[in-house]
């Protein structure tokens, strides 16, 4: 089976995220790489690459990994065990067991960071990555304006559209048209470079950083009316066989159509509750 449960501890649930492609025989393969995560835009960055490099390296072992799905609920992200993982307390987060710091496995927080972790020890052949200096320092470049710009501000936008206690319309107006300017930036990026990817006319970790966060925009109440090339960017990262394994860990978010109405209302509260305490 893809998945199969296994506990790590008795407060949370880890899934064995193990498939055939990177299985040399029937014996299990035991992970040397934990991801912990939650379905956010953050955490989907990491699950998607990890996907997206199964399928690029077929028969690779090393690239076996588990997942353990966080609870928001109960403030488990806060945890003593989990803060030393990541001392900011957010995921994603990940051990790579490969590597041993004071006896135990190497920790890395952030996601960005992950992404660049994984594609510089795993990724030998630059599937997803750049060798060439100048791609490499672009996709540096557009990797911080997605985590400096497009994340924060969204993140802003949803909490003032979907969870703020208070609906204040300035708020709101204002992450939301910076968010629509950040979008147009990406659009102006697209086109210089061909319009289908963010850099080198490849699909890499670049697109794979933005795309958790621009493919919800509808949640922040963003608009892509205005960004073509991005809409289409949307669709043809979404038809990926890796992206779509990614997104289903540790579970899949809920789409427009299901967010209508009184659903979003009802999908709002619900997170509000965990997120206001955060």
């Amino acid at each position: 089976m893809p998945f199969q449960p296994s506990e790590t501890s008795p407060s949370v649930k880890s899934l064995i995220a193990l498939s055939s492609v990177n299985s040399p025989s029937s014996d299990p393969v035991k992970p040397k790489l934990h991801l912990y995560t939650q379905a956010t835009p953050n955490g989907y960055k990491v699950s998607i690459l990890l996907e997206e490099l199964l399928l690029a390296y077929p028969g690779k072992s090393e690239l076996a990994y588990d997942y353990t799905s966080i609870r928001f609920d109960t403030n488990e992200q806060k945890s003593e065990d989990f803060l030393k993982i990541n001392p900011n307390g957010r995921i994603p987060a990940l051990v790579d067991d490969s590597i041993k710091v004071k006896g135990v496995g190497h920790r890395v927080f952030e996601s960005a960071s992950i992404m660049l972790w994984l594609v510089e020890k795993y990724d030998k052949d630059n599937i997803f990555w750049f060798d060439d200096p100048v791609e490499k320092s672009e996709a540096l470049s557009w990797i911080f304006f997605i985590h400096g710009g497009v994340g924060p501000m969204q993140g802003q936008a949803n909490h003032f559209y979907r969870y703020a206690p208070e609906k204040i319309p300035y708020g709101i107006k204002r992450y939301q048209e910076e968010t629509n300017r950040l979008y147009s930036v990406m659009e102006d990026g697209l086109r210089a470079g061909g319009g289908e990817w963010l850099v080198g006319n490849k699909f890499s970790i670049v697109d794979m950083n933005a795309y958790g966060w621009v493919s919800r925009y509808w949640w922040a109440g963003a608009t892509i009316e205005h960004t073509p090339l991005l809409a289409s960017w949307i669709d043809r990262i979404t038809a990926r066989e890796g992206v779509d394994r990614g997104v289903s860990i540790p579970r899949r978010g809920k789409t427009r159509e299901e967010m209508e109405g009184d659903a979003a209302e009802a999908e709002a509260r619900k997170n509000a509750a965990w997120i206001l305490k955060k």
